[in-house]
């Protein structure tokens, strides 16, 4: 059972065989061309056509593209004329580094049947680069007893051209103690070393400085220098020696940026200041330097920034440990880099056909390749994808796979159908990399859009902006593509009357409608028309739907009045006799609103009056009735505002003017002379309230000279009688207050306080005022009170 499992998994799985594959379906030997970096984009590299003895007819039928190993877009073929193009400018020094030659591998694929071509793009070197030292100045140490011949290693230059473009020669500035020799050490690379022509002497010079210049060999060549400073040093007879002239260390790529990577250690013998060694790079290229660094006091190799074995293998470091007086040795430190399973598998696909028929079979759905960036098992992998589908994988070239129907689909099953695609490698742990295929099966148009609701019904309030968006439509169609794109319209309205282009209109892709002018509650309250949905099949099948606009109101009316009249002629009168009782009707305040529901509740108040508390308005009838009864002192003419107001938010309102004149009976003239109402009307309203003041003004004076007085009396009086009352006595003048003068009163008066004795609080009990022109007599008497009044105080005017 166990074997019967693990052969049905095999064959569920594609595996890659690149060679076989390769060999089996490849076209021709590869073909080379040959381009020089920097060269300008649609640049011309060769006619492909004619290479493959291709027609250019072919090409376009075939759908003939190029595909690159590594998956970037650096050439473009011209279906047209065979072309192959450079579709971007080609960095060699980025490309491939220091590698020479420079090759990029491609191919042409060409579909019905499928066909590859391989072939090679050299990318020759220009002499783009100037050689360039890291360091901007060289110190070297260097003993004054160090014999003629001695050679000092120095920092080499770097150029990143190659071939006769790289790095040829150095040269050294004119001198009297070195020379410059070149070393070659087999590598490729040429190193400077200084040979010291003529001894030293501390004393007659301590310091030398000297510019170091490198050329290479293009033409014209390019240079770059860097100053060496030397300093002479006393006598050091001893050079550092490492234990070991190799070191080699394996570290994993996924080592963290600061881990401790090896010690290296050198001894000198001699004592002192001279032998203290310090350690440093020795020809260390940009990527070393920023990739580790040493202590150089301890010799300790630390990683300075995270490895990439995807990038580079394998590092190989030079060394140099140099004492205090100046002497070196280096070693060589090689840092393999050990590579691990962290890059997935990475899927490109090449063609990609989204959309199916449902009646047809082994239908080309796919045209992808995979690649993993690692090595060995890590890069190794397996495609798949489920079992349950119509589909089924299918190995061509190398690394590409084909995806196609296994068989012909039916939409009315299935309509879309989502694939996924698995590579997994073989590393540990295992990285899988999926990748989601959607493909949908076409339809015929055999639905009709429908509405969401068979009718609507919208709101809009009156007094809207134009293009007001008052509401949407909305219907889907079942089918898909161009046969589920709907487009709405407005039906032509079934009242010949109702301008409905006028009214609304409706986005004809989202069903949105707009009103076209500003709406009108009390000319326009509701209106109806229909909608169509119609889809763009062939034919094209639609649906209709009722909307119905209802229009809400708003408060934007003001109460009118109707009555009484405000046309600015002569003021209407109303005319209320003095004998008339409480609650009298004078008249009826009549108003309209033209708005509707709340906004045209109405309400009435008594804004201005020139008696207040005379007249009341009844809210919400708009009656105005007398309050209370009328007396004689009542002025004869009244003037009344009313307030209308309705109930809206914010609410409206109107007042009206009412004239009211009091008369003894209807059959006594009351209309003023023209001359008396007009000089009545320009009565000063300041003159009124300076009188009202001033009587204000004395009758409170007047009340508390009376409490004063009362209360002084009754002390003096308590061995009276109780329950009696005396008139008050003492220096008082004939009459306490006149104000006749004020116009307010017709008469002087003059008032008697009594006052209750036996009571601990002297209440007032009652007051009533005397006409001056009688006696006061001597001795108290007693006044008959008014139940309604005990307890209390009042006035009672005789």
């Amino acid at each position: 059972m166990e074997i019967k499992g693990e052969l049905a998994l095999r064959k569920r799985q594609v595996l890659i065989f690149f060679v076989l594959l390769g060999l089996s379906q490849a076209g021709p030997e590869s073909v080379r061309y040959f381009v020089a970096e920097e060269t300008e984009v649609g640049s011309f590299v060769a006619n492909l056509a004619r290479d493959l003895g291709l027609g250019v007819e072919e090409l376009s039928s075939r759908e003939a593209r190029v595909v690159s190993d590594d998956n970037e877009k650096h050439l473009q073929l011209d279906l047209l004329t065979g072309d192959l193009l450079l579709n971007e400018k080609l960095d060699r020094e980025e490309l491939c580094g220091s590698t020479e030659p420079c090759v990029l591998h491609f191919q042409m694929v060409l579909e019905n049947p499928l066909q590859f071509f391989r072939a090679e793009l050299h990318v020759k070197d220009i002499n783009d680069h100037s050689p360039m030292f890291l360091d901007k100045q060289i110190l070297i140490k260097i003993s004054e007893s160090t014999s003629i011949g001695a050679t000092f290693l120095m920092e080499s230059a770097q150029d990143l051209d190659v071939g006769t473009n790289s790095l040829q020669n150095y040269t050294i500035s004119p001198n009297s103690h070195f020379y410059i020799k070149i070393r070659d050490n087999g590598d490729g690379k040429l190193y400077p070393e200084l040979v010291l022509d003529r001894a030293l002497d501390h004393e007659e010079e301590s310091e030398l400085t000297l510019t170091l210049t490198a050329l290479d060999g293009g033409s014209p060549p390019r240079s770059g220098t860097t100053l060496v400073l030397i300093k002479v040093l006393d006598i050091n007879d001893n050079a550092p020696q490492f234990a070991q002239r190799l070191y080699e260390v394996h570290v994993l790529e996924d080592t963290p940026v600061g881990a401790w990577i090896i010690t290296i250690f050198a001894n000198d013998l001699d004592a002192g200041n001279y032998g203290k060694i310090s350690y440093t790079f020795l020809h260390a290229s940009e990527d070393i330097r920023k990739t580790f660094e040493i202590n150089p006091v301890s010799g300790e190799v630390h990683l300075r920034s995270c490895l990439d074995f995807e990038v580079i293998q394998f590092y190989t470091i030079n060394i140099q440990a140099t004492d205090g007086g100046g002497l070196s040795e280096e070693c060589t430190l090689l840092v393999k880099v050990i590579d691990i399973n962290d890059n997935p598998p990475e899927v490109t696909i090449s063609s990609f056909t989204k959309s199916i028929p449902e009646n047809a079979s082994e239908t080309l759905v796919a045209l992808f390749s995979v690649r993993d960036q690692d090595a060995g098992d890590n890069g190794r992998m397996v495609c798949s994808i489920q079992d349950e589908l119509p589909f089924f994988l299918k190995p061509t070239f190398k690394n590409f796979f084909t995806l196609v129907s296994e068989k012909a689909l039916d939409r009315e099953t299935r309509s879309e159908y989502n694939i996924t695609i698995t590579v997994t490698d073989l590393g540990t742990p295992r990285l899988k990399t999926q990748h989601n295929l959607t493909v949908t099966v076409s339809d015929v148009n055999d639905n009709a859009p429908a509405f969401s609701q068979a009718a609507y019904t919208l709101r809009v309030r009156e007094n809207n902006s134009p293009a007001l968006h008052i509401g949407s439509v909305s219907a889907t169609d079942r089918d898909s593509g161009a046969n589920a794109q709907v487009t709405y319209s407005l039906l032509p309205p079934q009242d010949p009357q109702l301008p409905l282009a006028s009214l609304v209109s409706i986005n004809a892709d989202t069903g949105q409608l707009f009103a076209l002018r500003s709406l009108d509650f009390e000319a326009l309250r509701a209106f109806e028309f229909r909608v169509g949905a119609a889809d763009r099949g062939s034919p094209a099948l639609s649906s209709q739907a009722l909307v119905r606009v209802l229009v809400v109101d708003d408060n934007d009316n003001a109460p009118f009045v109707l009555y009484p009249l405000q046309n600015g002629s002569a003021p209407c009168t109303e005319l209320v006799p003095r004998a008339a009782e409480a609650g009298y009707l004078v008249t009826k305040v009549v108003a309209v609103d033209g708005d509707s529901g709340q906004n045209a509740w109405l309400s009435y108040q008594l804004l201005k009056a020139t008696e207040p508390g005379l007249f009341g308005v009844w809210a919400h009838s708009g009656e105005v009735r007398t309050a209370r009864l009328l007396s004689e002192r009542d002025a004869v003419k009244h003037r009344l505002v009313v307030l209308v107001k309705d109930n809206g938010e914010p609410p409206l309102s109107a007042s009206v003017t009412l004239h009211v004149l009091l008369v003894d009976g209807f059959s006594q003239p009351y209309l003023p002379l023209p001359d008396a109402a007009a000089a009545e009307a320009r009565a000063d309203p300041l003159t009124v309230y300076l009188v009202v003041a001033l009587a204000s003004v004395s009758s409170l004076f007047l009340f508390s000279v009376l409490v004063f007085v009362a209360v002084r009396l009754c002390r003096r009086s308590r061995a009276a009688s109780a329950g009696g009352c005396s008139v008050a006595e003492g220096p008082f003048p004939g009459h306490l207050v006149d104000v006749s003068g004020a116009g307010t009163l017709s008469h002087s008066y003059q008032y008697e306080v009594c006052l209750t004795e036996g009571l601990g609080s002297n209440e007032f009990k009652f007051l009533k005022p005397i006409i001056p022109s009688l006696p006061v007599p001597d001795t108290g008497r007693n006044i008959g009170v008014n139940k309604n009044f005990r307890n209390s105080f009042g006035f009672n005017i005789q």
